[in-house]
This record gives structure tokens, C-alpha cells and sequence, in this order.
């Protein structure tokens, strides 16, 4: 017998963002954010998020409130099999938190739900990944990531004032650096990409310094989600020692598919620190059987021990307005599965 995770992350987690209901409005907003919160309590969900509802995009409405960064065209890698593509942000100025971002929103959600809060927000790296030094105003690199930690320390403290015990910064940097063609473009843009995935680990880390007593901060890592699309490929063996370096309490990681690779490097994961293994896709609306995800699981406690694993999708089911290509329903009977999933292994 497994004892149930009693803090987040939990056995049956979630990465965040959830399907937009039709018809969803500024007007009818609070609602629908209630009744998606319900609906994540039915199922048994200890982790409940607002389904990121109030945002166009999982990362952009949060990073271009800090004063210095600009949203530019995004001229590649791109997703396939959609013409529409995200726009990346860029930094012209210099960089600071200098009002609250989001709190409001957190807030809503905390007051909503009986269980725990989770408010997810874009990692510090990607202020950097996507344009890269060529997108970055600053004559000094060192000093653009200490205006980078000192934003996002502002931001976890004003979290923590709010009430935030569950915090996840969601970073596909780490995932995408897996890739040739990413680390290709990295050099276009004026970056050595060996040495991102330990730059972008020691800032998390500076960031994560000092966070208060009681607050769990975990971080996510995929390769590309948006409209059931994705940019990079290849296993985490390249970026696994940094990225497990970075000081947070738990990896939501991308399993669902070949393209993220074996389970091998799981073996450099810190003692005692937590894997949420991503093994249900939010991509399509084919349900994973319950074998399959056991057998997965039991792959994967070769390199962890069991009892520091947890069970999720592999990323939301609608990083951006637009959504993935599956219904609701298939996207509850997903999360009803990891919650069935994890009750049957971890009890």
C-alpha cells in the first residue's frame, strides 16, 4: 500500500488549462470559472485550477504585463499543421514587476474552491527561448537574468501574500532544447544551446530562493501545445542533469507519445524530489486504458521510486484560447482516468 500524496503535487494532478466552454465572455467569466471548478471537485481532483479562462495564451498575458517586454512575429521553429502561429516575446526594455499580474485572477479561484488552489504561470526561460540574445535589449546578459529573478521573486511573493500554496511555472524550454532544430535556431539567435538548460536551471533556482514556508512550486515541461500541434522532439537525456537541477519540488513531464523518449532519464531526479508523469494525452480524444497507464508507471518506477510518482495529462488540454481537438467530454473522461488510475496504484 502506496500512501496518497498529501501535498501537491498529488497522485491525480493536472497541468492547468482546460477547453474554453462555448459561448465564454468577460460578462459570464466568474461563472463558468465556478462551474469548471465544480466540475474538477466531482471528479476528485485535489488540485483545481480556473481552467485558465481568463487568458488568450498560457504564457503571453502574464509576460507581457512585466514593464520591458513586447510581443513580436514568430518567425520559426513553428507548429506544424496550423497557419496561425503564437507571437513570442521580446524584451526592449528593462524588465520589472511593477504591478500585480494575475493576483486577482489567483484570488477568484482561492475563494472558489474547497480544495487546493493551483496557479500556474510562464517560467522565467521563456522571456529567453524563443527570440533568444537576438530578442534581448540588454547589453549585459547577466544583468537582464537579475532583473529576470528579481520579477519573478516579486511575483511568488505577491502570489504568497494572495494566499498561493500551489505554483507552477510552466517552461517548454527544457523539452525543446531536446531537439536539433531547436538548438539549431538557438545559435541563429546567438545562443550557445549547450549552455541554456544550465542557465535557465540556475535562474529558476535563484528564483525559487527564500519562497515561503508552505508553498509548493513545481514546473512543467512540454514539447508545443497548441491546437493539438507541437514544435519539438527527442528524449531528455540532453537537458536531464540541468533540468532536474533547478530546485523545484516536482516535474510535470511530457510522456504520451515516442517523441518524448524513454523513461532512462529519470535517473538523474534529485532524492525525495517528485515526476508527474505525463502519460495521458491532451492532444487527442482517444482514452488511454487503464493497463496501459499501469504498465507505464511501473517503467517508469525502475529510475523513481514509486512513491514519488504521480500521474497527469501531458499538458493542458487548451494552452491557448483555441483549444485542443477533442470535446469536453473526452477531456473529463481523461482526468476522471488519472484520478481512477491513481487511486488503483497509489492506495
Amino acid at each position: 500500500m502506496k500512501p496518497p500524496a498529501s501535498h501537491p503535487p498529488f497522485r491525480a494532478d493536472h497541468v492547468g488549462s482546460l477547453l474554453r466552454p462555448a459561448g465564454l465572455t468577460r460578462e459570464n467569466l466568474k461563472e463558468n470559472i465556478r462551474a469548471v471548478v465544480a466540475r474538477q471537485e466531482a471528479i476528485g481532483l485535489e488540485s483545481v485550477t480556473d481552467g485558465e479562462f481568463s487568458r488568450d495564451w498560457w504564457h503571453l498575458d502574464f509576460l507581457k504585463q512585466l514593464e520591458g517586454v513586447t510581443l513580436a512575429q514568430n518567425p520559426g521553429p513553428k507548429f506544424g499543421g496550423t497557419e496561425e502561429q503564437p507571437p513570442i516575446p521580446t524584451v526592449t526594455g528593462k524588465l520589472s514587476y511593477s504591478r500585480p499580474i494575475m493576483i486577482d485572477d489567483f484570488s477568484f479561484l482561492k475563494r472558489t474552491t474547497s480544495r487546493t488552489a493551483k496557479f500556474t504561470i510562464p517560467s522565467p526561460s521563456m522571456l529567453h527561448l524563443r527570440a533568444g540574445r537576438a530578442g534581448i535589449s540588454y547589453d549585459d546578459m547577466d544583468e537582464f537574468w537579475s532583473d529576470a529573478v528579481a520579477a519573478y521573486r516579486a511575483a511568488i511573493a505577491a502570489f504568497a501574500a494572495a494566499g498561493c500554496t500551489y505554483l507552477q511555472l510552466d517552461d517548454v524550454a527544457f523539452a525543446y532544447l531536446c531537439d536539433p532544430k531547436i538548438r539549431d535556431n538557438c545559435r541563429r539567435n546567438g545562443d550557445d544551446p549547450a549552455a541554456l538548460p544550465g542557465r535557465y536551471a540556475e535562474t529558476i533556482r535563484k528564483v525559487i530562493q527564500g519562497k515561503p514556508a508552505g508553498m509548493t512550486i513545481t514546473m512543467h515541461t512540454c514539447r508545443g501545445n497548441f491546437r493539438s500541434a507541437w514544435v519539438a522532439e527527442g528524449g531528455y537525456e540532453p537537458v536531464a542533469e540541468q533540468m532536474f537541477s533547478s530546485g523545484v519540488d516536482g516535474f510535470f513531464m511530457e510522456f504520451d507519445t515516442e517523441r518524448a523518449g524513454g523513461f532512462e532519464p529519470l535517473r538523474f531526479v534529485p532524492k525525495g524530489k517528485k515526476v508527474v508523469l505525463g502519460l495521458v494525452s491532451s492532444k487527442t480524444g482517444k482514452l488511454e486504458e487503464k493497463s496501459f497507464l499501469k504498465k507505464r508507471i511501473d517503467a517508469a518506477a525502475k529510475h523513481v521510486p514509486i512513491e514519488n510518482l504521480c500521474l497527469s495529462p501531458q499538458c493542458g488540454f487548451s494552452s491557448t484560447h483555441h483549444g485542443n481537438k477533442l470535446t469536453e467530454a473526452e477531456q473529463w473522461r481523461k482526468l476522471e482516468r488519472v484520478v481512477q488510475v491513481a487511486k488503483e496504484v497509489w492506495t
